[in-house]
């Protein structure tokens, strides 16, 4: 059964006219049970990511700034949320529902985070909506309590994981993949294992061809026993923070290669969210929901 993450605090509210699409937290799930994709049996409440698992990512001096909520006006405006415990609550919420969904995805194939991907975050900071970044967590909870060994991340965002990157560098038990926009942001990039820019207004043919010629390879190459998936839907054309020219179908056949590829090959993965910022929700969700709905399709 495809098992899902979602919190309450998920739909944590920000100031009116806030840029950040916090209903689609909301509505996704609403919009998976109104079609029948899933049912009520599909979700769980995620408990908070323990403060040990998200030590063994993140710096003990920002996290309990987190915690305390004494992080400087700086530090607040690189995160781009105004900072609450609530906030903070959201975020630890969120990192506890991937690694319960990691470790549903070692016995069910996958599993999903209706939040999460919050690829920007630092060990020692965070930034770009991210406050902590929940599968890096994850993955170091796999490899303390599950004797996950290789761990993969494949991170489709249009903007460059540069937090994990810099949290897995130079460790070779984690490989972490990043196909994103040349000229999106973040504009300082870090240096993942293997980094693919694509040019600006790149469209369905010519990212499906880039991405379904080096796929195979780069799982036959690391074979990976588990995969961490960011499946941000910011690659589309409409979207008011990317940069690429992708459709719908497009989008959708992305996530179709990549689920496909990990069932094939039997290597579990678990999915978050990650970016969506198209005008309109509708369009998001849409986007959203075809990850689920290819989900179901593929594994059960």
């Amino acid at each position: 059964m495809l098992r899902i993450a979602n919190h309450p605090l998920y739909t944590h509210p920000l100031p009116k006219g806030h840029r950040f699409p916090m209903e689609k937290y909301d509505l996704l799930p609403r919009q998976l049970l109104y079609e029948g994709t899933c049912g009520e049996e599909n979700f769980f409440v995620p408990e908070f990511a323990s403060d040990e698992a998200i030590l063994r990512v993140h710096q003990k001096e920002y996290y309990l700034a987190l915690r305390q909520l004494s992080l400087s006006r700086k530090e607040i405006m690189a995160i781009g949320f105004p900072l609450s415990k609530d906030l903070v609550d959201r975020e630890r919420a969120l990192t506890g529902g991937t690694i319960m969904g990691a470790e549903m995805a070692i016995e069910n194939g996958v599993a999903m985070n209706i939040a999460g991907g919050t690829h920007h975050a630092y060990t020692n900071r965070g930034e770009g909506f991210c406050l902590l970044h929940d599968q890096a967590v994850a993955a170091r909870y796999l490899q303390d309590h599950h004797g996950v060994e290789k761990i993969l991340f494949i991170d489709l965002d249009v903007h460059q994981g540069n937090g994990t990157a810099q949290i897995f560098k130079e460790d070779p038990s984690v490989f972490t993949f990043s196909m994103h926009g040349e000229h999106n942001y973040p504009f300082e990039k870090e240096a993942s294992d293997w980094d693919v820019a694509l040019k600006d207004g790149t469209g369905d043919q010519e990212y499906l061809d880039i991405l379904s010629g080096l796929l195979p390879g780069l799982i036959e190459d690391q074979e990976p026993d588990f995969i961490f998936f960011q499946s941000g839907v910011d690659i589309l054309k409409e979207d008011k923070l990317g940069r690429l020219n992708c459709s719908l179908y497009g989008c959708r056949e992305r996530d179709r290669l990549v689920l496909q590829t990990c069932k094939d090959y039997g290597i579990p993965v678990q999915c978050s969210m990650g970016g969506g910022y198209a005008s309109q929700i509708r369009t998001i969700v849409n986007a959203h929901a075809n990850t689920y709905r290819l989900a179901q399709e593929i594994f059960f």
